[in-house]
């Protein structure tokens, strides 16, 4: 779902006007970006919640060149999903859309993939990454 589509769903839903909804949308988008900018935590109540986590700086790698890259201390924006809806969406039936050139989405265009680029001859090969599986109770579901 695009804002313009969330804007069009405020609009149908309270009966405003869809300049009236884009402010609703727009307030709300706003409110979160500034409290987030402060630092501050967002838990909306079975949706989930959004938190700012800090990452340190380090020594990343350069995938083109191999070479070693310094990488600044930097806050993120990290979305943790709550239990009602990861309960919804695991339990939807509704197709998943696998490939955005599969997606009807008219307000923007897919943008070309980029060629792979092949790995420096003296970069290791990644391990395979460990899966866990995660077992829920009929009380989570």
């Amino acid at each position: 779902m695009t804002k313009s589509e969330l804007i069009e769903r405020v609009s149908e839903a309270a009966k405003l006007t869809k300049g009236k909804a884009e402010l609703v949308v727009g307030t709300i988008f706003g409110a979160m970006t500034e409290a987030m900018v402060r630092g501050e935590g967002i838990e909306i109540r079975g949706f989930g919640s959004f938190t700012v986590r800090q990452y340190k700086s380090y020594e990343g790698r350069n995938p083109r060149t191999g070479g070693s890259v310094h990488v600044k201390p930097k806050r993120l924006p990290f979305f943790k999903v709550g239990k009602e809806l990861r309960a919804r969406v695991n339990l939807s039936t509704a197709p998943l859309v696998e490939d955005a050139e599969d997606a009807e989405v008219p307000e923007r265009k897919a943008a070309a993939p980029k060629p792979a680029a092949a790995p420096p001859a003296s970069a290791k090969p990644r391990p395979a990454p460990k899966l866990r599986e995660e077992h829920l109770s009929e009380d989570e579901i």
